[in-house]
């Protein structure tokens, strides 16, 4: 079963250092490409590309929080690690291994902009309905939240959820 356990955070970790790469680059594409320049637009009045260097979260909340930020990012990682470590080792928790990662490679990849930039890169911009500029790692963290919330509530019973649950006095 440890073999099989590690394969699984290997896999998980795998995951998101590949999603975590993706965030980078694609951020990396918006600073060469659109920081300074038009909008790109995909879709007429619908969907463009628009940069935007973002010091606070969304809706432009604790705008230069930096400190708050990443030490959240650091708690929600640490409970990360927590959850993939404590997780069965059986098929049947894939689901909530990759909805780990998504979150974790979401958290991560913007905790790397403020860390390094002082602020999160933003650049996906749904016009149609004055949406908030996102990026890949909001993405992540908004899939994967959607998909745990319905692991939650629609797959999973609750005894199934034991594992997350500290065990106490030894």
């Amino acid at each position: 079963m440890k073999d099989k356990r590690r394969t699984y955070i290997i896999c998980s970790c795998a995951g998101i250092l590949i999603l975590i790469l993706i965030d980078q680059f694609t951020k990396y594409l918006a600073q060469v490409y659109l920081r300074g320049a038009e909008d790109k637009v995909w879709i007429p009045r619908v969907f463009r590309l628009h940069y935007l260097e973002n010091r606070g979260a969304a809706f432009g909340l604790l705008q230069d929080q930096r400190l708050i930020f990443l030490i959240l990012c650091v708690l929600f990682l640490g409970v990360a690690a927590w959850f993939l470590a404590h997780m069965p080792a059986v098929s049947r928790y894939i689901p909530l291994y990759a909805i780990a990662s998504g979150l974790s490679a979401g958290a991560a990849g913007n905790g790397i902009d403020r860390l390094f930039r002082g602020y999160v890169v933003d650049f996906f911009y749904f016009s149609l309905i004055d949406f908030p500029v996102f990026n890949m790692a909001d993405i992540y963290v908004v899939v994967s939240g959607f998909f745990l919330v319905w692991c939650v509530c629609f797959v999973y019973k609750e005894e199934e959820l034991t594992f997350m649950q500290w065990k106490r006095g030894g």
